[in-house]
């Protein structure tokens, strides 16, 4: 992915808690040269120093059958994103897009079948957790689990390389960084408000 400098993310925990946010990713592989693509929930945990992305997916879904061949997989991850109008510059220049997104790459290999129990009942607790009725592992009786089971396949990457990049207008002036934030507040597009909320954040962090 290409990063201009002014939109590189290196800190490890914000990355993190960006892809605990956003764990709904894209994976991609290629079979013969061509790009397949699957959007998944992913996981990403960490083990002594070493981070893995877990997931599933449908037994019939022929991608997990290019993990051995395909040499390293792409999990991409994206935050919201927004159209930014070059009319809302102080000066001339062209319009952009802002937005943020991760880019995680390693070698996937398939959880066997114990390694998949343990990550789906993470991903359980994560998502049901806090739900008025949740549907837990062990609320689910065992017939029933088996059944599932035998129609997925689970996987883990290991991560190798990771590229994060937050396109957040930093390289504009205060003047036009507070007027993209009032513009994107009035726009009556979530995104566009979620994006404002952001360069918010970021810009009471850097004040």
């Amino acid at each position: 992915m290409y990063i201009p400098k002014f939109f590189k993310v290196t800190d490890v925990n914000e990355i993190w808690d960006f892809i605990q946010t956003n764990s709904f990713g894209t994976l991609v592989t290629t079979k013969k040269g061509t790009p397949i693509a699957t959007h998944l929930p992913l996981v990403l945990s960490k083990k002594d120093d070493d981070y893995y992305i877990t997931g599933h997916m449908a037994y019939g879904n022929p991608q997990w059958r290019t993990f051995e061949t395909c040499g390293d997989v792409l999990a991409m991850f994206q935050g919201p994103n927004a159209y930014i109008s070059s009319s809302w510059y102080s000066h001339k220049n062209v319009p952009t897009w802002n937005y943020q997104a991760i880019h995680m790459y390693g070698k996937a290999s398939i959880l066997e079948k114990d390694e998949l129990i343990e990550d789906l009942t993470v991903m359980l607790e994560k998502y049901e957790k806090n739900r008025e009725n949740p549907i837990l592992w062990d609320k689910l009786s065992p017939q029933f689990l088996e059944s599932e089971l035998k129609g997925i396949v689970g996987f883990k990457i290991k991560v190798g390389e990771i590229q994060a990049a937050y396109k957040l207008s930093q390289n504009r002036n205060e003047v036009d960084y507070a007027n993209i934030i009032d513009k994107l507040q009035k726009e009556e597009n979530p995104n566009s408000q979620q994006m404002a909320e952001l360069m918010e954040k970021r810009l009471k962090k850097h004040i």
